[in-house]
């Protein structure tokens, strides 16, 4: 997620080859962080797609680890909480707090409010499963009610367990749904360190009624990272030999939840009428290939 995506990626050949330029954003991943490096750049790639299945086969896998969200307030043995506002990396407007996340009739609820602390002018929450559960390979799933609207832009993905150690790009990072603003596009992207710096491969899925409860999933293995919604398969990225040098993608991950307020994508305008706002999660699932 932390990113600027006015790089979207163009399409510019057939036959399961796909050549990509952009300009890109390096950006750090926590307010912890002072500074923004900016570099642009056009970048020539290549990348392959492998071909799978449209529908995603659940019956492969065997779940490992899970939250069914079913005690009375989020756990803290699976989940952390990060704080804290200054913008992480994408002049976000948002303070995380662990106040904003609750649990209630067996859900998940984040909730994004229009109330101000330091500089901040609105408060929000975002978890991870680091050093609690990180995953190389298998099926990633999570059950969400996204908001919707101008401004809003909520997010369920992974970074690499290695990322305080080799920063980021190089640690990778797997946006498993991204959704910004009012219309019912959700968007898959890997970014990682390509050898020069910053690439990413991505594409996005129109939905019906993105307002709605949809499940949003990764299948990886050491070839390839597919991307699902509703089980239906929309982009495969080719990992396979570290191609492209994408050998980050072979070590473990953990999990994010976040729902960011305003930032480079989304737009600084916000609509404020719809706070207080919130993220429903049913549950967070991750399985293993039988």
């Amino acid at each position: 997620m932390r990113k600027t995506l006015s790089n979207i990626i163009t399409s510019a050949a057939l036959s399961g080859l796909v050549v990509f330029s952009f300009s890109c954003k390096k950006q750090p991943v926590n307010s912890n962080s002072n500074v923004i490096t900016t570099t642009t750049t056009t970048t020539t790639t290549t990348t392959t797609t492998t071909s799978a299945a449209p529908t995603l086969d659940t019956t492969k896998y065997s779940l490992v680890w899970s939250d069914e969200f079913s005690g009375t307030a989020v756990d803290t043995s699976k989940w952390n909480f990060e704080t804290g506002g200054g913008g992480w990396g994408n002049n976000e407007q948002e303070y995380y707090q662990a106040a904003n996340a609750t649990v209630a009739n067996g859900t998940l609820i984040i909730a994004a409010k229009r109330e101000q602390v330091g500089n901040a002018l609105y408060t929000s929450a975002r978890m991870t499963t680091q050093k609690k559960e990180e995953i190389t390979f298998g099926l990633v799933s999570a059950r969400i009610k996204i908001p919707v609207g101008q401004g809003l832009w909520p997010a369920f993905w992974m970074l690499g367990s290695n990322i305080n150690a080799v920063s980021w790009p190089r640690c990778g990072e797997l946006d498993i749904m991204e959704h910004i603003n009012t219309d019912n596009t959700i968007y898959g992207t890997m970014h990682w360190d390509g050898g020069g710096g910053h690439v990413q491969y991505g594409r996005d899925t129109s939905i019906t009624n993105a307002g709605d409860y949809h499940i949003y999933s990764i299948a990886w293995d050491q070839n390839s990272i597919n991307w699902y919604v509703d089980n239906k398969l929309y982009v495969t990225g080719n990992i396979a030999s570290n191609i492209n040098n994408t050998g980050a993608f072979h070590l473990p991950f953990f999990i994010l939840l976040n729902f960011a307020v305003g930032g480079n994508w989304p737009g600084q305008t916000v609509d404020t009428s719809l706070f207080p706002a919130s993220m429903y999660v049913d549950y967070v699932r991750v399985y293993k290939a039988k």
